[in-house]
């Protein structure tokens, strides 16, 4: 039992070190990168973009401008090193620390076949556990799954579409696939625009695909492939010196930034040639890891119009599509006077998966009044004389659609009633939300200890008082 003094000197003590603990964690936050748990938080949290958009009754042209401090048209590589060919540019939380994976713009269209997406663009398409979680889906769990492994040959969790599944809770619940076929039918796709620095714009195409019950590429041939021969454990391919001036690049010129856009950069199939394991292959010496290939069918749809450049820190991106393609089932078919949902996202300063920066979703009209007008032209070429739209694009964290429809999003009950989240959140403070969320648990601990720091002053600090008057009575 504590006599009246021991409480006194205990009382001061607790009081002491709970003030001291106050004082040297004031300021320490519990937002930090932590790679092994998928946590990289970009600088700034909203980038600019300014998009414009024209059509001539055959084409429809979309024209993309944002910064980026350099310009990414490396993905990954493969580097000679010690003997053997190693990949560098794998992808990371955040930025990668090489300078390597591509810079990308990526817009997502839907004709209103998709209803949630006019009010809450991508979130929609982000299922729980996604690959760039912290709680990531394992490759293996993906691939074993019956359908998406089995059938489509998925590897990782990508995204897809709320209906796809029985519980929005759960990413493998799909539904059956003649269900799947008939909402494909129905038009509940959405049409998926995905333009590459190294992976497509070296044969001036954006990839074509679609997001459904995942995110999926259009019917044909891919505009690139794999450079890697996994028996031989060696390229396949490497430059043909006679056409591209050298059999290699050099991996201090791609680290130094030597390497433009002007320069030979990306192994296409035109300037390639059979590779050579007995040539004189230098330390050093570095070979893409993608061979860069023209592309046939519905993937190759959308084309680069004009050449898609870096210079003086943005990107300038204008690609142009046919406005009916002809695949109602792969691509949304634009006609004049209609009006498309869209939403945009940009990939930069050396980034992949999920750490990319996104929009609300906005309309596009044709000819007839929306956020972005599309201008009709006649010809072949816009001239480009109506005013960009800005966009203001976001850093939107770890937060899935069965997020923003759980209890622990307090606006849950209006995502039910159909409230667009542009009435409700500016894209600064989703950006906010979204850092918050991906440290929510370590937020929520802190504030605890916070309030029993708190505690623990309020009570040393009455038992000290008590104690100290006690005394001053008996004295």
């Amino acid at each position: 039992m504590l006599n009246r003094r021991n409480l006194l000197y205990l009382a001061i003590l607790v009081f002491v070190g709970a003030l001291g603990v106050s004082f040297f964690t004031q300021g320490v936050g519990v937002v930090r990168n932590d790679a092994s748990h998928h946590l990289a938080i970009p600088s700034p949290l909203t980038v600019p973009l300014q998009v414009q958009a024209a059509y001539n009754g055959r084409e429809i042209v979309f024209r993309y401008r944002w910064p980026s401090p350099k310009a990414g048209i490396f993905h990954d590589v493969l580097r000679f090193e010690g003997g053997k060919w190693v990949v560098k540019g794998s992808a990371v939380p955040g930025s990668q620390p090489d300078g390597l994976h591509e810079d990308r713009v990526v817009m997502m269209v839907d004709d209103g076949s998709v209803p949630e997406f006019s009010r809450y663009g991508g979130y929609i398409t982000v299922g729980r556990r996604l690959t760039g979680f912290s709680d990531e889906v394992s490759g293996k769990e993906v691939a074993a799954h019956p359908y998406l492994g089995a059938k489509l040959k998925q590897d990782e969790a990508t995204k897809y579409l709320p209906a796809t599944r029985k519980d929005i809770n759960d990413w493998s619940s799909v539904v059956p696939e003649d269900e799947l076929k008939a909402q494909r039918a129905a038009g509940y796709f959405i049409d998926l625009w995905h333009w590459r620095a190294n992976r497509s714009n070296p044969v001036n195409l954006s990839d074509d695909q679609l997001v459904a019950e995942a995110r999926l590429s259009d019917t044909g041939k891919s505009m690139y492939a794999t450079n890697w021969d996994g028996g031989k454990k060696q390229p396949r391919l490497m430059f043909d010196a006679t056409k591209a001036g050298s059999a290699a690049l050099k991996w201090d010129d791609i680290k130094s930034g030597k390497i433009t856009q002007d320069s030979t950069y990306a192994l296409r199939e035109d300037i390639a040639a059979p590779f050579d394991p007995s040539a004189a292959w230098r330390e050093g010496d570095t070979l893409p890891r993608r061979i860069v290939r023209p592309a046939d069918g519905s993937r190759a749809d959308i084309k680069v119009l004009g050449k898609a450049r870096w210079a003086d820190g943005f990107w300038d991106v204008t690609l142009s599509r046919k406005m009916d393609t002809g695949n109602p089932l792969e691509d949304k078919i634009m006609v004049d006077r209609g009006v498309y949902h869209v939403a945009f996202a940009v990939h930069r300063q050396a980034t992949g998966g999920r750490w990319h920066y996104v929009s609300l979703p906005y309309t596009v009209g044709l000819g007839r009044d929306a956020d972005i007008n599309a201008v009709r032209f006649e010809g072949e070429t816009p001239k480009w004389d109506q005013p960009a739209k800005s966009v203001t694009l976001f850093y939107p964290g770890q937060v899935s659609w069965a997020l923003v429809n759980s209890a622990k999003h307090p606006g849950a009950d209006k995502v039910k009633a159909g409230v667009p989240v542009k009435f409700r959140h500016s894209e600064s403070e989703l950006a906010h939300y979204g850092v918050e969320m991906e440290f929510n648990d370590a937020i929520r601990r802190q504030w605890l200890l916070t309030m029993l720091a708190g505690v623990l002053l309020i009570a040393a600090f009455a038992v000290a008082l008590n104690a100290t008057l006690k005394r001053a009575k008996g004295a």
